[in-house]
């Protein structure tokens, strides 16, 4: 798993649903630096993190993990 992309994806499902960083920090307990770092692609969330993340942007946690995947290999094509 990429996390890079998997930052990308979450990061685009945030903007989506039209939240701020700080929005989302409060929703799942995260920290806004955090989430940053997670977008940024600088970490690689926990399940448990992943799973928080997933709730609050109202997607289900492998519909994200396809997304991250799919994003993936069309940067292969």
């Amino acid at each position: 798993m990429d996390k890079k992309l998997l930052g990308e994806a979450i990061r685009k499902k945030r903007k989506e649903r039209k939240m701020k960083q700080y929005e989302l920090s409060e929703e799942t307990g995260l920290s806004r630096n955090y989430i940053s770092d997670i977008e940024n692609g600088r970490y690689m969330p926990s399940v448990d993190s992943l799973s928080k993340l997933a709730v609050c942007l109202s997607i289900d946690l492998n519909t994200l993990l396809m997304s991250e995947i799919q994003d993936k290999n069309i940067v292969s094509v």
